[in-house]
């Protein structure tokens, strides 16, 4: 089943799953910002027999946070949080019940790295990084497993929705979004409950633990100046 805001969009994309691998497709219009949306998909992930939830939806955005409007600063907090939370929330006592299921929740390599002009999207994704690694340890012995996948920097159209110019990052830093989907699902099957796609990225994760906060703060602004 596949859930966003483009209905025709999502119907291409059914037709396109069902051309090349021959499954069933289902598709569910909805945004998930929205409380009614959200509500929508959140009846269907309890009723359905869901063995895999992944909560991929999300937005970002980029200047100082009293100069965005506080409306889209809601709207984010809505779809990186409140969402993952509520459908989390819908999915989890049925796997427990049958004693059998996975949730997948994207988060960022944002949610380690305390980052100027990007305050209110990394601390949404420290969120989500969190409430999953709560959850892997109320979990346990409870044959469901709740992991979060934290990519860095990925191709996809997330910074051009965003209007974040990104034309001046190093190549070094871009993944492949095949290959994050790869590593998550592989650490998620894996059994670990935090997994961080590419060897740079686990690199930055394991620095910025070791780092003194005040020196990481200096060295995210170097890096923003850097990159725009």
């Amino acid at each position: 089943m596949l859930v966003a805001r483009d209905g025709a969009r999502l119907e291409r994309f059914a037709a396109e799953l069902t051309r090349q691998y021959g499954v069933e497709v289902e598709t569910l219009p909805a945004d998930l910002a929205d409380v009614d949306g959200c509500a929508t998909v959140e009846h269907r992930v309890a009723e359905q027999h869901v063995d895999l939830l992944v909560n991929n939806a999300g937005i970002g955005g980029q200047g100082a946070f009293w100069e965005q409007p506080a409306e889209r600063i809601d709207q984010m907090l809505q779809l990186n949080v409140r969402a993952v939370m509520r459908l989390t929330h819908a999915a989890l006592g049925p796997m427990v019940e049958r004693g059998q299921g996975d949730i997948i929740n994207v988060s960022s390599v944002a949610g380690f790295v305390p980052s100027g002009r990007t305050a209110t999207y990394g601390a949404s994704k420290a969120w989500v990084t969190s409430f999953s690694e709560a959850l892997g340890s109320e979990l346990t012995d409870t044959g469901v497993h709740v992991s979060a996948l934290c990519p860095g920097f990925t191709h996809t159209e997330f910074h051009d929705r965003a209007h974040i110019d990104m034309d001046r990052l190093p190549g070094w830093l871009w993944l492949q979004s095949d290959a994050v989907v790869s590593a998550g699902l592989r650490d998620h099957r894996a059994g670990r409950t935090v997994s961080v796609p590419g060897l740079q990225y686990k690199v930055v994760v394991a620095a910025v633990k070791l780092v003194p906060r005040s020196l990481l703060r200096m060295a995210t602004r170097q890096t923003r100046r850097r990159i725009g």
